[in-house]
C-alpha cells in the first residue's frame, strides 16, 4: 500500500442512538420468547423497503407469533411512525386489543415517536422493543420479510405503487391461507390458529 500510495479508510461505526433528544425506548419484555401459547399474546412489527419504480416504498408488517399470521400492514412513500400506525391500526381492526397484548420492535424512530405511543396506548398494549443493533430480537418478523423478498418480490422491484400495493396485499392473502411453515409443522398460519382454537 504504501509503495502505491493507497490509503486505507475504515467505515465509521453505524450511532445507534440519536444525537438530539432521547426519544423513549421500552424494555425487552419479549426476550426472544417467540412460542407463544395463544392467538393475540404477542405481535411483532418491522419496516421494509421495496425499490417501486427509482423510488423506495416502504412496508410495515404486523405478525401474530402464536401462528406466525399477518394481521395487519401498511405501505408509505414515508417510514414514519404514520406508516407503522396504521398498520398497528389495521392489525385491531382485525384482531381487537385483547388485554395482555404485548407489541415488539426494534428501537426506530417510529416506535419511539409520541404519535405512536399514544397509538398503543390508545388500546392498552404493552410495548417491547429489542436490544439496540440486535436482529435476532426480531427475528420471526425478519424472516417474514427474507421469505417476502426471496420468493415473491421481483427481482427489478415493481414499476408502479399500485402494483407494489396489489402484489404485496395478494402475497399476505397467500401467506396465511396455503403457505406452509415449518413453525407451524407445516400448516399455514391459518390453519395453525384454527387447529388451536
Amino acid at each position: 500500500m504504501a509503495e502505491a500510495n493507497v490509503a486505507s479508510r475504515q467505515r465509521r461505526r453505524h450511532q445507534y442512538r440519536s444525537r438530539g433528544v432521547e426519544a423513549f425506548v421500552a424494555k425487552n419484555l419479549l426476550e426472544r420468547n417467540f412460542q407463544p401459547t395463544a392467538v393475540n399474546q404477542v405481535w411483532c412489527d418491522d419496516v421494509t423497503s421495496l425499490m417501486v419504480g427509482k423510488r423506495w416504498y416502504h412496508l410495515a408488517v404486523v405478525i401474530d407469533l402464536f401462528a406466525r399470521r399477518v394481521v395487519g400492514w401498511a405501505f408509505s412513500l414515508i417510514n414514519d411512525a404514520n406508516l407503522v400506525s396504521n398498520a398497528l391500526t389495521m392489525a385491531v381492526g382485525v384482531r381487537g386489543a385483547p388485554a395482555g397484548l404485548m407489541f415488539h420492535s426494534d428501537q426506530g424512530c417510529q416506535y419511539t415517536s409520541q404519535r405512536f405511543q399514544s397509538e398503543l396506548l390508545k388500546h392498552g398494549i404493552t410495548q417491547s422493543m429489542s436490544r439496540r443493533g440486535q436482529c435476532w430480537d426480531n427475528a420471526p418478523t425478519e424472516r417474514l420479510f427474507g421469505t417476502l423478498k426471496s420468493e415473491w418480490v421481483p427481482a427489478k422491484g415493481y414499476s408502479e405503487i399500485e402494483e407494489a400495493r396489489s402484489d404485496m396485499t395478494n402475497f399476505f392473502m397467500r401467506y396465511n391461507r396455503i403457505r406452509l411453515h415449518s413453525y407451524n409443522d407445516y400448516l399455514s398460519p391459518i390453519a395453525k390458529e384454527l387447529q388451536a382454537a
